[in-house]
Order: structure tokens, then sequence, then C-alpha cells
């Protein structure tokens, strides 16, 4: 399962029900979180209005991130070129005009399970927190819950995608849900029955990404093994 759990944004209009949703939270409450703390909160996004509304929040974020992916940047990565990336972000309206009006955001009121994943600040162990470079460690409180969604939803053969698009308008998305100051928007996750079943991903191999006693020592390759260069990619 963990060789197929893709990113899936294509669904069809068939209806999740609630029974099937709540075995997939279910077993994703179980989790690993700092201090067993379970610092995450969940709020199913059912309302035709709402829907709407976090839909035309979620657009100017996704416009944004096309206008970037499109001048050869990485979307707002924390190490990058901040002049580059404004001027990229004021091709945002020609990004809007060209996108598709049945792309998966601009449908995202319709897809059949919308969760919005809130993270517990009080409860998350951010050991980073005070470092001059961008926080991100008390993510690992919340994270895996969001990952486990997705795991247990193929278990219900459904598929989705994490997407955090929202959070560039998370205090009007807090607004909209109701949220208490006390949190924060981690994620909002897309659910349903996906219209081709996602079998065959693609990723680097391990030896590609480990070294051995140093960032640049000699790659990680198990006994027996040839290495990456001399290999063809058989995984998938």
């Amino acid at each position: 399962m963990l060789r197929t759990t893709g990113a899936v944004r294509a669904f069809t209009t068939e209806r999740v029900g609630d029974d099937a949703l709540y075995r997939v939270l279910e077993v994703a409450r179980f989790a690993p979180s700092g201090g067993n703390r379970q610092g995450w909160r969940v709020v199913v996004v059912q309302d035709p209005a709402r829907r709407q509304a976090l839909r035309d929040l979620y657009l100017p974020g996704w416009y944004d991130y096309l206008a970037q992916r499109a001048a050869g940047l990485v979307p707002w990565a924390p190490v990058t070129d901040d002049n580059a990336e404004r001027a990229a972000v004021l091709n945002a309206p020609a990004m809007a005009a060209a996108a598709s009006p049945d792309g998966f955001a601009e449908q995202l009121h319709r897809v059949p399970v919308l969760l919005a994943i809130l993270a517990d600040l009080r409860a998350l162990a951010a050991v980073d927190k005070d470092a001059e470079r961008y926080s991100f460690a008390g993510g690992a409180s919340v994270y895996p819950f969001v990952w486990s969604v997705l795991l247990a939803a193929r278990a219900e053969g459904l598929a989705g995608v994490i997407t955090t698009m929202a959070v560039r308008r998370e205090s009007e998305v807090c607004a909209l849900l109701e949220v208490p100051e006390e949190f924060a928007l981690a994620a909002v996750v897309a659910l349903g029955h996906p219209v081709q079943q996602p079998r065959r991903l693609t990723r680097s191999r391990v030896e590609d990404f480990t070294t051995i006693d140093s960032f640049g020592g000699q790659p990680f390759v198990a006994e027996g093994r040839e290495s990456a260069a001399a290999r063809p990619d058989r995984t998938g």
C-alpha cells in the first residue's frame, strides 16, 4: 500500500458514506505524535456554502503557485529568490485566466470529502520554534496523522491528496470554520473514489538520498546490490 498511495485529484461522483469516512479516521487516529498528545482536530466540511467559500479562498494561492512553477521556481521554498518569487506572483492573474474551469482547484467544492486538518498549537513539541531558519519540527506531531488518513482511505478503496494551499489564507479559513485561535490550519485533505486507482509511482532510489557518515559521504547501498548508476530503475 505504501508503494501505491499517491496524490489523487480526480474523483468520480460516487458518494463516500459516513461509515467509510469514520473507519478511515478511526484507523488514522493511531498515528504517532509527540508525547501521544494527538494534537489534531478534523473538520468535515459538508455545508455547500462553506465548501464554496473554502474553494474561493483556495484559488488565489493556487494561481500564485502556478505562476511560480511557470517561472521555474519551487513555490514558497524557504530558501529562494524572493525577488523572482514576487515577479512570478505578478503573473498570477494570467495563470488564473489560463486555468481549466474543470481543474481540481476550481472544482474543490465538488470533491466528495473535504477535511480541514487543524493542529493544536498547545500540543506541538516545536523544538525548533526559536531557530533562525524556518520552523517545521512541530509538524511531526500532526502530519503523520494526515498521511495515515490517506493510507486508511486506500484500504476503503478511496484515494486523495494532502494540500496546504489554503494555509495561504489561514485566518480566513479558520474564521469560516469557526476555529479557536489556539489552532492552526495544517492541511486540507480531499478524498473520494478515484477515477483511476494509482498503480505505479516514481520515486528516487534510497542511495540517491542516503549517505554514510556525512552529508557528502558515500551513498548507502545494501550488501549485494549494485550502485544506482549501474542499474536501471526497476522500482517504479
